[in-house]
């Protein structure tokens, strides 16, 4: 007979734990992800400003999985969830197909959200990909290199004006890198412009930055980034995006911002898939588009399937990897209790770790429980916790090396970008992404976890 069939549907945090939780369970496990590597998405960031390459933070789900016998890895977009026949259909280049599954973990991730204002990402990329940081490291670097070519002092203005949307983590975390780069990578390296006379802008239509850390660390944040040349809006509502700068409306009225580097890190939605599974299990979503689930993080009416991580609407918990790694492992001891015949487990209970944000080199705010850290110490934590995190030996050892370079000395390891990636994704917006012209589907697949 066969095994127990359990299909993970996202290799991201979530999906991937799961799966390694189950490599020991008498089942046969298939991990499908649209593509073939896992993302430690918090470090983007820092493949868009140049500290490291996107293989050091993308390892691939074959070479992490390869010693896990029971587990095989399809690469594909999960477009349909088939609850009556449990089934998935797969979309990949070139071909789709089906997979079967006793039990199923939906770990799809998030897309990013421009909250019903689709039109700004045209000019203003998310930060969900490898290539959206691929893409807004050729826009921060050639915007550099096109202002040392511009002889209109307003050009060469809106070419070094870097706009952040977004006083989250993300955004926090890419100003602060911006920052970085401006005052002491780039100095000296240009004859006609002086990059210390960039202005790197961070807006949010809330009060604070870093809100969810709580006032202490909010303040000493926004502190750190005002002193190292972050110009920090808050209350400040973006209402327009184009090619060569936003709008933005405040307490004192609306005002343009002239810009031509806008980098999106403000809000995420649940993606496509999940609205796809609630409708067809009879369940709900959120406002984000979440699906609400059962304390044990499966869908109402359907034992067999649970959305864990970004996915899963329950208690209020936040999008963070936490959440996803718990979820993820403890939606895979639910079916291994279920095989071996045992009583279900307690509901899901999420430990919360903390949260960490770095602001610049040697520079970070930490919230462990009732603890608050910031500045260097703050910075140490936040540099252990995301070496634990990495995935694979040889990527905390270059990491390493890359994060001595960068933040010890002035230098960037990984500077080199090209045109082809600043327009590849306009591109496949205005003709067509080629893995869904054959089956003229939607390619609303924004995370890579989908």
């Amino acid at each position: 007979m066969d095994r127990h069939k359990v299909v993970v549907v996202g290799g991201g945090f979530g999906g991937l734990f799961a799966a390694k939780a189950l490599r020991r369970a008498p089942v046969d496990v298939t991990l499908i992800n649209g593509t073939a590597h896992h993302l430690f998405q918090p470090l983007l960031y820092q493949v868009a400003t140049g500290i490291l390459s996107e293989g050091e933070i993308a390892p691939p789900l074959r070479e992490v999985l390869r010693r896990q016998r029971n587990t095989r890895v399809l690469m594909g977009h999960v477009t349909e969830v088939d609850v009556e026949h449990r089934q998935v259909k797969v979309v990949a280049p070139g071909t789709e197909y089906t997979v079967d599954y006793d039990s199923l973990i939906v770990a799809a991730g998030a897309t990013q959200s421009y909250f019903g204002n689709d039109q700004y990402s045209k000019y203003a990329p998310g930060m969900k990909s490898i290539d959206d940081a691929l893409e807004l490291r050729g826009r921060i670097f050639g915007a550099y290199e096109l202002a040392e070519l511009e002889t209109d002092p307003q050009a060469i203005e809106r070419w070094l004006t870097f706009v952040v949307v977004g006083a989250g983590p993300t955004g926090v975390e890419m100003a602060g890198q911006i920052a970085e780069l401006a005052h002491r990578t780039l100095r000296g390296e240009f004859r006609h412009i002086d990059p210390r006379k960039s202005k790197i802008i961070l807006v949010d239509a809330i009060g604070a930055v870093l809100q969810t850390f709580g006032d202490h660390l909010s303040g000493r944040a926004q502190r750190r980034l005002e002193k190292i040349g972050v110009d920090v809006q808050l209350n400040t509502k973006v209402v327009g995006v184009d090619q060569t700068g936003i709008e933005v409306e405040t307490p004192e009225g609306r005002r343009r911002i002239e810009s031509m580097t806008k980098i999106w890190a403000a809000g995420v939605s649940a993606p496509a898939l999940s609205r796809q599974l609630a409708e067809a299990a009879g369940g709900a979503t959120d406002r984000a588009g979440r699906i609400l689930v059962n304390p044990d993080c499966t869908v109402a009416g359907h034992p067999e399937i649970f959305a864990i991580g970004d996915m899963m609407s329950l208690d209020k918990l936040p999008g963070v990897a936490q959440v996803a790694i718990q979820s993820g492992k403890y939606a895979a001891k639910q079916i291994i209790r279920r095989v071996k015949g045992q009583s279900p487990g307690k509901p899901f209970h999420y430990r919360d770790k903390g949260s960490l944000a770095t602001i610049s080199r040697f520079s970070a705010v930490a919230s462990i429980g009732h603890l608050r850290f910031s500045g260097f110490v703050g910075w140490v934590l936040w540099l252990v916790v995301h070496l634990i995190y990495l995935v694979g030996f040889k990527n905390r050892l270059i990491t390493l090396v890359h994060w001595a370079i960068s933040f010890v000395g002035r230098k960037r390891s990984e500077r080199v970008s090209s045109i082809q990636q600043v327009f590849a994704r306009r591109a496949m917006s205005e003709y067509g992404n080629p893995v869904y012209a054959r089956f003229g589907k939607s390619s609303d697949h924004g995370s890579d976890d989908v």
